[in-house]
């Protein structure tokens, strides 16, 4: 039995090897971008967008922040809440507006340089394009929202509060050569991280795919699986996601190249796993950070607005995503 294991660990090193080639190079370019500020670049597109919002310039700052530091963008906006700037309802349009800004560091740092090589171009692409449409549609919900909902009463723009004093950093001048070590330095760390874990879950998949037949594997599975229309291996792969987004990855990954799921089920498999996922993550990340940032009580209703935006719209993409197409 150990012999007839030999080929499928001789695979499972390939894969994990050819993986963390990607993952290095992916990662390490996405440290560089953001060490020279390629990725702040992006965040000129927010700038538009709080007029259309009633919104004061300065939140603009906050919103473009997040892309490059979603924890100093929540900051800022909390700097403008107890300042004044923004009552509770206008900080809550400018939190939902942050989150496609906020979205757009992760496609550097994760989607793009992890997920996709995992995945394979044409999943990943699909997964990450349904994320940021998800992502983008939650931002416009918050500028329809300060459009509608949101008038001078809400804001002051004569409210006493330099933003700039509120980010700065330390003022020292960072040489080319320091910033390049940091990038390699938090690339190496990604990797230490990721590793792991990697080759884990991927030999007990290959294992299990090697070892028994998949309908067997996931039969029990069945009935929830086809109330959505997808593979019975679709809730093994959301109870992963569940744990962690690169594992689910990993364990789906031989069943799109064995044919049990279609590009359209996998996408839309992980995106219900997203939705387990977060509300996982809630429990352990979410709740501490908002907490820590806006107190219990408005901590809460942040809370709840982005879970309840987020699960609607997740799951309106997973309907697309399972429509039948037209022949």
């Amino acid at each position: 039995m150990a012999a007839s294991l030999v080929p499928v660990l001789q695979e499972v090193l390939v894969r994990v090897a050819s993986i963390t080639v990607f993952l290095a190079v992916g990662v390490g370019l996405a440290n560089v971008a953001i060490a020279f500020g390629a990725v702040d670049r992006i965040a000129a597109l927010a700038k538009p967008l709080t007029g259309p919002a009633n919104l004061p310039t300065e939140v603009g700052t906050a919103i473009l922040t997040t892309t490059a530091s979603p924890t100093a963008g929540y900051g800022m906006l909390a700097e403008f809440r107890e300042a004044g700037v923004l009552d509770d309802r206008a900080t809550l349009v400018a939190v939902t507006m942050n989150t496609f800004f906020g979205f757009a560091q992760h496609i550097f740092t994760f989607y793009a340089p992890v997920l996709i090589p995992i995945l394979g171009l044409k999943v990943g692409l699909m997964y990450v394009g349904a994320r940021a449409l998800i992502s983008l549609a939650i931002t416009l919900v918050g500028i329809g929202a300060g459009a509608l909902l949101l008038s001078e009463r809400h804001v002051d723009y004569d409210a006493d509060l330099d933003p700039d004093a509120e980010v700065s950093s330390d003022g020292g001048a960072v040489t080319t050569r320091t910033k390049l070590r940091e990038a390699g330095e938090n690339t190496v760390s990604k990797i230490r991280d990721i590793l792991p874990r990697l080759v884990v879950i991927y030999t007990i998949v290959a294992v299990l795919v090697a070892r028994y037949d998949l309908t067997e594997i996931t039969s029990a599975a069945d009935p929830l699986a086809s109330l959505l229309g997808l593979p019975g291996a679709a809730v093994p792969t959301i109870a992963v996601f569940a744990i962690d987004t690169t594992n689910g990855a990993v364990f789906i990954a031989p069943f799109i190249e064995n044919g049990t799921f279609t590009a359209r089920q996998a996408v839309a498999t992980m995106l219900v796993g997203g939705i387990v996922s977060f509300a996982v993550s809630t429990f352990k990340r979410s709740i501490p950070f908002q907490y820590g940032i806006w107190g219990a009580e408005f901590g809460s209703k942040v809370i709840l607005v982005n879970t309840a935006l987020k699960v609607v719209f997740i799951a309106i993409a997973v309907a697309v995503l399972l429509v039948p197409l037209p022949l």
